[in-house]
């Protein structure tokens, strides 16, 4: 797991905190919505960790006019053969990247979040399985953008993480620049894989036997239900974002080289799990309040265990 994480890390600049997320989610089995601007390479994100771990990548770029069997597959009928053929669509591989994912009606959205939480899809009556991993990285462009269809809320809570990509410090873009090849000229050298998907489903089963003491258990619990208290939220955590947050966290300290929770790992975690899982009240947006704002506040004022 150091040897993803370092080569992540090299190949996408500025974004260290953001990578790491991004391996803890892979590692917990949950899927990750990307908000950010465009330019900021989540698409090179994705792609990178997809070579890092020889896992099959396909790319979906949502679109107004993108059809559900767009993403699951279809039946179509073979003349060569005089029979009816079954075409998987883009949604059977390790790692889906679903660009810009809020472009396309709620229906559409439905078809792919719905494979995220059964980790199975039907085509025309018959029930196909999907790969082992199967980790989705969706994007999306900001609220303020036109043009775009919001996830509900129902659906939000399906992704372990949302992670925010901001604009890299003034360091990391110079080595952007630096590291840019030109399109004409020849492409850079395909990325080593340094991780095999059979030691990542090792890794997800060593989960099971990293600790959670019960004072921890009860710190999380603290955590949610003081979302739910706050006037200014008018839907809090859910008991699933109770277990992200707990799943996130045991990912975060395996990967850190430990077989047991600190307090640390939940606050580290908690931001990413649960800023997309609050509903605001229209008040608090209007006077430019955000899910960040609460959850920091709300891990400010909740006592650690000792």
């Amino acid at each position: 797991m150091k040897k993803l994480l370092e080569a992540m890390e090299e190949k996408l600049y500025g974004q260290k905190r953001n990578v790491r997320l991004l391996a803890a989610a892979m590692l917990a089995g949950g899927h990750v919505l990307l908000e950010g601007v465009p330019g900021l390479g989540k698409t090179r994100m994705a792609r990178t960790l997809a070579g890092l771990t020889g896992g099959d990548y396909r790319r979906i770029q949502f679109t107004p006019d993108l059809m559900p069997g767009d993403i699951t597959g279809s039946v179509i009928f073979n003349l060569r053969d005089n029979a009816f053929t079954t075409v998987r669509g883009p949604v059977f591989a390790n790692i889906l990247l679903a660009d810009e994912i809020n472009r396309s009606g709620p229906k559409t959205q439905a078809a792919l979040l719905e494979a995220m939480e059964e980790r199975q899809v039907t085509i025309q009556g018959t029930t196909y399985g999907l790969p082992d991993p199967f980790f989705v990285i969706a994007t999306q462009n900001p609220v303020e953008y036109e043009g775009t269809y919001p996830l509900p809320e129902a659906q939000l809570d399906r992704f372990l993480f949302k992670l925010v990509l901001d604009y890299p410090g003034e360091e990391a873009e110079k080595q952007i620049l630096r590291g840019h090849v030109p399109f004409h000229e020849e492409r850079e050298e395909p990325v080593q894989q340094v991780l095999s998907l059979e030691e990542i489903r090792a890794l997800r089963k060593e989960l099971s036997g990293v600790i959670v003491e019960d004072s921890l258990i009860g710190y999380i619990t603290a955590i949610i239900r003081r979302t739910r208290e706050s006037k200014r939220v008018q839907l809090g955590a859910s008991p699933r974002a109770g277990i992200a947050v707990m799943m996130a966290a045991k990912a975060w300290a395996l990967m850190e080289g430990r077989t047991y929770v600190t307090p640390d790992d939940i606050k580290l975690v908690a931001l990413p799990a649960l800023r997309h899982r609050l509903l605001l009240n229209p008040q608090t947006e209007l006077e430019g309040g955000t899910s960040d704002h609460i959850i920091q506040e709300t891990l400010a004022a909740v006592p650690v265990p000792r």
